[in-house]
């Protein structure tokens, strides 16, 4: 009978609606990029590990084997996968018997005024137990199957919980030391500008003193040096920031943790054109979202079984005697076996706002995933839109840079050979500039303030009369 019982249950149907992955709209390929995506396969499970060794720097790769190692976060989210998986193998026992065994022995003393006391019954006497028990509950709905089905689907998504957590940290180091890197470099080139400017300025002041250049032409270089020591001192205080955020993705205190200055060239890797087609495929969050949807489907199902009778194998059996010495004989034995059959008949619309409460939650589960898949795609195009644009801005912003420092050598070499000069007070050039310019123009520059002082004492000498 317990076999035909078990069969029966291994057999029955499940209640949860045929599962199917909720619809997203897709185009049929990114629009800033020329191979087409295709339709995304199980590839959340692919080992990510050492993405990061693209960069090809061993003090990188360190920072992110103290971060598995120690990172808090992390250490939560794995701990969070375990309580998932504890979880998952609690709710696939109840697809096996539960077996137990009792042993009990007791003093007891009956009431003399007790109803419907036998006369022979003694006052005082022992009793003592020692059997065992089964429950079995024949999964006749699928509820058992489908509770398992929910637990194994959440479990799954835990564990793509914990690779999204990974990942995001992993990612969220790389970028934090690519800043620190950038952050040395422009350090690096803010010390080389304040040493330029050092001399730009004691250059001009050689040239104030010798008559040449003007006062304006000093507080210009003055400006420029002053200007370039507060840019140092911004960058050396956002580079703490950052070296602070780092300490605590690698677990390590704020106020003990450095790295060495390295302004070194980060080797960037080359992204390949395979990747806008199969990113997708590799998000963890996107396979969490999905496991969830399926678990909220199972879940309809469990509340649906609650409609139809529960089925109970019950069996138990053992010995009962007054004596423990002669317990496990033959007269002493017991036995009980039979099914139980447990139907709700009325509930007041509980089990009716159970199903769906559970169909809101398959909805409310479907429309999380398909909002994280489009945001994955928004995510994949505004990278792919940087990297084309920022791109073609770097090259232009080099050549830029390039063309801006021919004009500053030609410029410092004319100024240092005195074929140009600063600015004066008054807005013209000076004297040695003066030569290379227009007669009509030097001209213009000779003594404008002094005619322009004249004709305003004039009217106001004029308004005072």
């Amino acid at each position: 009978m317990l076999s035909v019982l078990l069969a029966s249950g291994l057999s029955a149907c499940s209640l949860a609606p045929a599962y199917k992955a909720p619809d997203v709209p897709a185009a049929a390929q990114y629009a800033n990029a020329d191979t087409p995506w295709t339709e995304a396969k199980p590839a959340d499970q692919l080992d990510r590990n050492g993405w990061w060794k693209l960069y090809g720097d061993a003090r990188l790769d360190d920072l992110q084997t103290r971060l598995v190692a120690n990172n808090a976060t992390l250490a939560a989210a794995l701990a969070h996968y375990e309580q998932s998986e504890a979880f998952t193998r609690q709710v696939r026992s109840g697809l096996f018997p539960q077996v137990g065994v009792n042993a009990s022995g007791q003093r007891n003393r009956e009431s003399d005024t007790r109803p419907l006391r036998g006369a022979t019954s003694p006052s005082n006497y022992s009793a003592y137990t020692l059997g065992a028990q089964l429950d079995y509950e024949v999964d006749l709905w699928g509820r058992v199957r489908d509770s398992v089905a929910a637990g194994t689907a959440e479990q799954a998504a835990s564990a793509a919980d914990l690779a999204s957590v990974q990942l995001s940290l992993q990612a969220q180091l790389a970028d934090d030391y690519l800043q620190l890197n950038g952050f040395d470099r422009q350090i690096k080139v803010l010390n080389e500008s304040i040493d330029a400017f050092t001399r730009a300025l004691s250059l001009t002041q050689s040239r104030h003193d010798g008559g040449i250049a003007s006062g304006l032409d000093v507080a210009r270089a003055q400006t420029q040096l002053s200007n370039a020591k507060s840019q140092l001192t911004q960058a050396q205080a956002q580079r703490a920031l950052v070296l602070h955020a780092i300490a605590v993705l690698v677990g390590d205190s704020a106020s003990n943790f450095s790295l060495a200055t390295d302004d070194g060239q980060v080797k960037v890797p080359t992204i390949p054109l395979a990747v806008p087609s199969a990113i997708l495929q590799r998000r963890p969050d996107i396979a969490a979202a999905e496991r969830r949807t399926a678990a909220a489907n199972a879940r309809v199902g469990i509340a649906r079984s609650a409609f139809f009778p529960q089925l109970t194998l019950d069996a138990q059996g053992g010995w009962q005697s007054d004596r423990w010495a002669s317990i496990a004989t033959a007269p002493n034995r017991f036995w009980a076996i039979g099914p139980t059959v447990l139907l709700d008949v009325f509930d007041g619309g509980r089990r009716k706002a159970a199903v769906e409460q559970a169909k809101a939650a398959t909805d409310e589960a479907g429309a999380q995933y398909r909002s994280v898949v489009l945001e994955a795609f928004a995510q994949v195009e505004d990278n792919l839109t940087l990297l084309r644009d920022l791109g073609t801005a770097l090259v232009d912003q080099r050549a830029a840079a390039d063309a801006a420092q021919r004009s500053v050598d030609l410029s410092l070499n004319r100024y240092r050979e005195g074929a140009v000069g600063g600015a004066g007070a008054d807005g013209c050039p000076g004297r040695a500039a003066q030569r290379d310019r227009p007669r009509n123009e030097a001209a213009a520059c000779e003594r404008p303030t002094r005619s322009r002082v004249g004709r305003w004492l004039a009217r106001v000498n004029l308004r005072n009369t």
